[in-house]
């Protein structure tokens, strides 16, 4: 047996190939939708991909396994758990075997068993896998059931699709499916779905790997032995999920188009820039101080980093062609991370080489945390933080008020304009991009204060050491 782990750090998003080296056969759970690396993969190992499987209809990206059926024409393995609500809309359109708890597939001489492990999902499968004719198992693919040091989010259906009242149902499923976990053997290897920075829990480790074991030893939720506080626990400050969640939750239910089927984006010249973002949203990926040094008016702000997908999915409308300033040897990076969450109306790029002075007409200033900080204190400034509600909880700026940045578009009417506008984050990077989006929506006088709220604190202890 061969087992290939693929991570993608964009997107903290974990998935696995299994192959059976005697028969030349594989299988991927939970592909992305870029299926190349898995591709490239099988072809050096001599196998054939013949089929995938879903451990649940994805919030956080696009699923590959529509993808892999419809060009390769491979099996898919989807869960049949779960009411009619939680059904896979396009298996009639491919070859798609429907599994419920119990039940087993071979791929070659490897067998994968299902468990029902709602919780995340009221259809949330994981995969126990068998090699060989083996009677213990080797290990298990949890999917966002159990990860190193966490478990994942039952809120998501409410806070992110709408779905009132899942939650408390969500969390205590998740307490009776982590009872089955801990009954499997304390050997048998834990490959999860997501690492640290995914937004799907609210502790995630580090470490790809662990075992049911370590796990029992050390995860917080399979030490609490009362429901009651569990679910409690579960449910208390979970992140706030990013906008594109809902999306990607109907995408991964109802299939989405297959990338070989859209187009690359069009080359225009700069001098469209103007037109441009009157008709689709324009974003600039040049780093924070760049843009704020002069930028075509209208456009949005997020760097090309390791931050852009998760940027792009809470800023950009799913629905509105999009135009991309960038460097050239970017363009196809970027339009395979922007598919990897559904943002398919990927329409133009602009070489930022061609990007002339007399285009970066707009700007804003910097401000040092003791310039805003007395400005706020004399009202002659509204403070706006756009940090996310548990780092805020944590501690803020009394003269700060909240708006988290993702939201900015929807809520910007709630923001004053007879002043001008200081806006931080935690350190100044999430901060850029708010003003951006401000400056955007017709908001100009805003100032981004340098050093955020790690700088804000900063002068609060010195303040407090002088009075003492």
């Amino acid at each position: 047996m061969l087992l290939r782990y693929f991570y993608d750090e964009k997107l903290a998003q974990a998935s696995y190939m299994v192959g059976c080296q005697k028969t030349g056969e594989a299988i991927v759970i939970d592909p992305a939708r870029n299926i190349e690396p898995y591709l490239k993969e099988a072809e050096k190992e001599g196998l054939r991909i013949s089929a995938t499987a879903e451990t649940h209809i994805h919030a956080d990206f696009v699923s590959g396994t529509r993808e892999f059926a419809q060009r390769l024409g491979t099996t898919a393995y989807l869960s049949d758990e779960g009411d009619a609500s939680w059904k896979y809309g396009f298996a009639s359109e491919i070859d798609a075997r429907l599994v419920k708890d119990g039940e087993s597939f071979k791929v070659g001489n490897v067998t994968l068993e299902v468990m029902h492990t709602p919780g995340h999902t009221p259809e949330h499968i994981s995969f126990v896998l068998y090699d060989r004719d083996q009677t213990v198992p080797m290990g298990i693919f949890t999917g966002d059931f159990v990860f190193v040091g966490d478990i994942g989010r039952p809120d998501l259906l409410e806070e992110a699709a709408g779905i009132q009242g899942t939650t408390a149902v969500g969390a205590k499923q998740m307490f009776n499916s982590l009872k089955r976990f801990k009954a499997l053997p304390d050997f048998v290897q834990v490959w999860p779905g997501h690492g640290a920075g995914s937004a799907c829990g609210k502790a995630l480790g580090a470490i790809p790997t662990s075992t049911v074991g370590y796990e029992k030893a050390t995860n917080w939720a399979l030490q609490m032995e009362d429901e009651a506080a569990f679910v409690k626990e579960l449910t208390t400050d979970q992140p706030e999920p990013p906008n594109y969640f809902a999306m990607m939750k109907r995408v991964n239910k109802e299939g989405i188009a297959v990338t070989t089927t859209l187009s690359a984006p069009r080359a225009a010249d700069a001098s469209e820039l103007t037109e441009l973002v009157q008709t689709m949203q324009v974003v600039d990926t040049r780093d924070g101080k760049s843009f704020a040094a002069g930028h075509v008016p209208g456009t949005l702000n997020i760097p090309y980093n390791s931050k852009f997908v998760t940027w792009a999915g809470w800023l950009l409308d799913f629905d509105h062609d999009i135009a991309v300033i960038a460097e050239p040897d970017q363009f196809q990076m970027i339009q395979t991370d922007l598919q990897s969450i559904g943002l398919d109306h990927f329409v133009t790029v602009v070489d930022v080489a061609n990007l002339s002075d007399e285009q970066l007409t707009e700007q804003y200033p910097d401000w040092s945390t003791e310039q805003a900080m007395q400005a706020a204190e004399a009202g002659d400034v509204f403070v706006l933080d756009v940090r996310n509600k548990t780092e805020w909880d944590g501690g803020h700026y009394a003269q700060a008020n909240r708006i988290l940045l993702g939201k900015l578009a929807t809520r910007h009417q709630e923001i004053p304009t007879d002043r001008p506008i200081a806006v931080h984050c935690a350190s100044g990077v999430r901060s850029r991009m708010a003003v951006s989006v401000l400056q955007s929506l017709g908001i100009k006088d805003v100032i981004n204060i340098d050093g955020g709220y790690a700088a804000i604190q900063t002068v609060l202890h010195q303040r407090m050491s002088e009075k003492s």
